[in-house]
C-alpha cells in the first residue's frame, strides 16, 4: 500500500527505513532520498513509523 501518493513511498518502504533511521516521518522520508510535497500523508506515515518501532521493541515471546 503507498503512504506517500506525492512520492511514491510504500508502506513497506516506510517501515523498513524506521527500523534504521531515528526521528520523525520527515526524517525517514529524507532517508529515503524524499521529502514532503502536500503533507497529507504526515499523520498516516508518524503512526505507522511508531508501530513499527514499539514492535522493534517487544520481547521475542510477546510478540
Amino acid at each position: 500500500m503507498y503512504v506517500c501518493i506525492c512520492n511514491a513511498i510504500r508502506e513497506s518502504d516506510l517501515r523498513r527505513t524506521a527500523r534504521r533511521c531515528p526521528g520523525d516521518a520527515e526524517a525517514v522520508y529524507a532517508a529515503l532520498g524524499k521529502r514532503p510535497n502536500c503533507g497529507q500523508c504526515l499523520d498516516d506515515a508518524e503512526d505507522i513509523l511508531a508501530e513499527e518501532r514499539e514492535m522493534a521493541f517487544l520481547p521475542a515471546c510477546a510478540a
